[in-house]
């Protein structure tokens, strides 16, 4: 066997692997599946022959591949508000996408890929090697052409901005986070009798025109009419993940972890939601801060 089948054996040993940085650096089942073709056109048409960690070898091109693909990206005019698709009938909800197959079959989590797009992407890539596949950081400053030390300090400058810290979270949020994990949970189901119970009876519903088709009111009032409208948008709700948003606890509606609203939910003092105000106005979910809630 030639020196080239070896390398297409081992690169397939490792393609589950390479994939799954991919998927995490991206965000997107097809960009991943491009990383990964130009990673093997590259190691192809390196020489290998000296490679001392081959598995750590491909993991480097592949996130190389896809630093690039992160920056292409931060270039982009970001869509504008004409194009941004309504809750109601946006296609991206009506079946799961390639990107809703990995993020079941690997446990990716919606909620860190929503809260990865605030990163710039070294930011990213520093955080994801690391964190999560436990790359050591001199192998992560040779993918972004950096000392070990800077790409130290930019997964611990990523990590800060993606996580609550303890100090940060207190009693009433963990509360509040189990109020708004039970309240998607029932909207995911049409589970009326439960959305009733953590409803207020007077709740408000407001939504960005942006989101919803001619004809739906931008606001509507009472546990009644909101608990029977969320029971309509399910295929919505399993494309929710809890986050916090802006320091409180929330639901960005996310389809293969690509943020398409947020829902800030406000709780009283009796327990009961009493706002939802739905947001899909680009520049509101731009400078939104979202945070990973923890446990």
């Amino acid at each position: 066997m030639g020196n080239t089948d070896v390398l297409a054996q081992r690169f397939e040993d490792n393609r589950r692997h390479l994939h799954s940085v991919a998927f995490h650096l991206l965000g997107s089942a097809a960009d991943a599946d491009d990383a990964v073709q130009s990673a093997w056109l590259k190691a192809s048409s390196a020489d290998f022959a000296a490679v001392d960690n081959l598995p750590g070898w491909l993991t480097t091109i592949t996130a190389r591949t896809a630093i690039d693909q992160l920056r292409a990206r931060a270039r982009r005019v970001e869509q504008s508000l004409s194009e941004a698709p309504e809750l109601a009938s946006s296609p991206e909800l009506a079946a799961p996408a390639a990107d809703e197959q990995v993020l079941r079959s690997e446990a990716v989590s919606r909620a860190l890929l929503v809260v990865l797009d605030r990163l710039s992407p070294a930011q990213r890539v520093a955080f994801v090697l690391h964190d999560v596949f436990d790359v050591p950081f001199e192998q992560i400053g040779e993918v972004l052409d950096r000392s070990p030390d800077a790409a130290k300090k930019l997964a611990s400058r990523a990590r800060a901005r993606l996580r609550a810290t303890p100090a940060d979270q207190p009693r009433r949020r963990a509360e509040h986070l189990e109020i708004v994990r039970a309240f998607l949970a029932a909207s995911r189901g049409g589970d009326i009798p439960t959305l009733l119970e953590l409803l207020a009876p007077d709740v408000v519903r407001r939504v960005d025109p942006v989101l919803i088709p001619a004809g739906v009111p931008t606001e509507m009032r009472g546990a009644g009419d909101v608990a029977t409208e969320t029971r309509h948008f399910t295929r919505r709700a399993r494309a929710g993940t809890v986050l916090l948003i802006d320091g409180a606890p929330g639901i960005a509606i996310a389809p293969a972890g690509r943020l398409l609203a947020l829902l800030r939910i406000g709780i009283g003092d009796d327990g009961r939601i009493h706002t939802i105000d739905i947001a899909g106005d680009p520049e509101r979910l731009r400078t939104a801060t979202l945070q990973l809630p923890g446990t």
